[in-house]
């Protein structure tokens, strides 16, 4: 799924302009997405969690050359599912 098929979803159910969908979307998005630049959680219930968690230095490898590469310390979102979301019943698989 991507953006545009949660816009069409949004059309589809509520008859708004596709203009003010994608608007919809893109403000969810943001805030979102300022939201956790913030380091703030958000909890959507029924669905899930997405925090920020830090990430600590490290030493890497660059592959190519095989010379040791120090990783920065950061930042990383994490999502957890809520139990709607996990109790969704798995596809089956087609060889």
């Amino acid at each position: 799924m991507i953006k545009l098929d949660i816009v069409n979803a949004i059309v589809q159910k509520t008859n708004i302009t596709r203009t003010k969908a994608e608007q919809a979307v893109e403000t969810v998005f943001e805030a979102m997405k300022n939201s956790l630049g913030r380091g703030r959680r958000i909890e959507l219930r029924r669905f899930g969690v997405f925090n920020v968690k830090p990430r600590k230095t490290g030493i890497g490898r660059n592959p190519r050359t095989g010379q040791q590469v120090n990783i920065p310390p950061g930042k990383a979102v994490r999502f957890k599912p809520g139990k709607e979301l996990q109790s969704l019943p798995t596809p089956a698989i087609k060889p």
